[in-house]
């Protein structure tokens, strides 16, 4: 007696191994696409976590700035005080000293030596 393989039995393998082809590439595909969003979702975490370091640093250069011109204001104060004292202090001298006139033109006397 020779095994023969019925019509329905060959029905079955056929839909068997089309469900398995299916199921594979299904799941090959699955796999593509989660790779694909977890690859995604990482790149956009590390644009992410670059945009707070920029913002950070841009606040920091920001407080910077802000201290450099108040230290500068602070030092253009104290320099103008400085200047102040100092115009005060000569005016104040100089209304105490008189003011020696006549000793550039002065022609020297015989007795005198000029210097050479």
């Amino acid at each position: 007696m020779k095994d023969r393989i019925s019509k329905y039995e060959i029905r079955k393998d056929v839909v068997q191994e089309s469900v398995e082809a299916v199921t594979s590439t299904v799941g090959e595909v699955t796999n593509i696409i989660i790779n694909a969003v977890k690859d995604v979702s990482t790149s956009i975490g590390g644009l992410a976590t670059d945009a707070f370091a920029i913002r950070d640093g841009a606040r920091r250069a920001r407080a910077q700035l802000v201290e450099d011109e108040y230290e500068a204001d602070d030092e253009v104060e104290a320099d103008a005080a400085a200047e102040s004292e100092e115009a005060e202090a000569t005016e104040s001298t100089e209304a105490l000293v008189p003011p020696v006139t006549g000793l550039v033109d002065a022609e020297p006397t015989d007795g005198e030596r000029t210097p050479e």
